[in-house]
């Protein structure tokens, strides 16, 4: 059996753009990606701070530094710019390997620069409140 663990985190990242001529898909600034782990192309959910909504959709790289969090295609009628909103991936972790799972959580400040990179969250810690 394996169970669905969150394997990575972007906490309360700032959406910069909305983009409904796009494609599809989440364009983020590839040295968060690095942070946390997540690769082009992969699953994500996106849970949407100021108004509750949540979808999947996937991940395009953006450029290095620049703080890109866009939400693309049909999505961008989802949320706004400056919203604040969390990425999350997932993996299916075996039972012999849940002792072991660590997931990697960033969290950013309000120009989406990297503040911490911890594998940990505890219960009725706030950041950003």
């Amino acid at each position: 059996m394996t169970r669905d663990m969150l394997r990575a985190k972007v906490h309360r990242i700032t959406v910069t753009e909305c983009d409904v001529a796009y494609e599809g898909s989440l364009t983020l600034d590839r040295d968060l990606m690095d942070a946390c782990g997540m690769i082009p192309f992969e699953r994500i959910d996106v849970y949407d701070v100021d108004n509750a909504g949540r979808f999947s959709t996937y991940l395009i790289e953006g450029p290095r530094g620049s703080g890109a969090c866009c939400v693309n295609g049909a999505a961008a009628r989802l949320v706004g710019v400056g919203h604040k909103v969390i990425i999350a991936a997932y993996a299916a972790v075996s039972e012999g390997d849940l002792a072991q799972h660590v997931p990697k959580i960033v969290l950013v400040d309000d120009a989406n620069r990297i503040t911490t990179v911890k594998s940990h969250e505890g219960a009725g810690v706030k950041v950003g409140a």
